[in-house]
């Protein structure tokens, strides 16, 4: 069987997708900067579930990455059916409290590499029977949001540019599915540096990775252009569509105050 490639897979959403996918009996490979927690998790997945594990230590906000990753499967000799874009991360504050090398590695994170990793193995998942590519987006994909401007943008281009490369592939046997969670219990927070005024308000609608891994991974082998995990967010995403953009920001930016 040909292998499933997730990025950001040491922890989180990323590693319980590698897990939901190990249950399906797919071979992985890993990627993501720390080594020693993707050999950790390798070694327990393949030992859990006997399917075949391989990682790779990469920062995956460096430019030209996705070159090697590719590279990395080609001299491996891999195969690779599922594409899973994952790695991403935000910053919280005003957009100029952070300094342009900060806010430029975040975007070739969000951006510029999932947009590379797409391109560099659509010639390979073209390859397979049926393949999939999962990018992984964010609930603030569905609106502007101040104090997380940058993060918030890159999220509307995941969504936009996933659902302009399914239609394209229309005729490939590729599908292309854009995952949207909301607030998750993850690691997220941390790196986001966000404030424990907007830490509580997430409390009440955070769900756990293993549940939106479940509904991520359904949705993809099940073709959707786009799926928001659990029905708070589904909300969220209803609401942000038909309130007036002036109260929907505003709403979001006192939550992050």
């Amino acid at each position: 069987m040909a292998y499933a490639l997730i990025t950001g897979a040491s922890k989180g959403i990323g590693k319980e997708i590698a897990n939901e996918l190990a249950k399906r009996n797919y071979d992985l490979l890993l990627v993501a900067r720390s080594e020693s927690l993707l050999a950790e998790v390798a070694k327990e997945l393949s030992t859990t579930y006997k399917v075949k594990t391989d990682y790779l230590s990469v920062d995956l906000a460096a430019v030209d990455v996705a070159q090697q990753v590719i590279d990395w499967t080609k001299q491996k000799g891999y195969e690779v059916a599922i594409l899973v874009n994952n790695a991403g991360y935000g910053l919280v504050g005003p957009f100029d409290s952070y300094s342009i090398l900060q806010n430029r590695d975040m975007l070739n994170l969000n951006i510029a590499t999932l947009t590379e990793m797409c391109h560099h193995f659509l010639p390979v998942l073209k390859r397979q029977p049926k393949a999939y590519i999962m990018n992984i987006a964010s609930s603030t994909a569905y609106q502007a949001l101040p104090l997380m401007a940058a993060y918030a943008a890159s999220k509307i281009y995941v969504l936009n540019f996933s659902r302009g490369l399914k239609l394209e592939l229309k005729k490939t046997s590729v599908s292309v599915t854009c995952i949207s969670p909301g607030a998750t219990s993850t690691n997220f927070n941390d790196r986001a540096n966000l404030q424990e005024k907007a830490r509580k308000a997430a409390e009440k609608v955070t769900m756990t990775p293993q549940e939106v891994a479940k509904q991520s991974v359904d949705a993809m082998f099940a073709g959707k252009t786009e799926f928001v995990p659990g029905l708070v967010n589904k909300l969220g995403k209803f609401l942000a569509w038909i309130a007036p953009k002036s109260i929907t920001e505003s709403v979001a930016m006192g939550i992050y105050e």
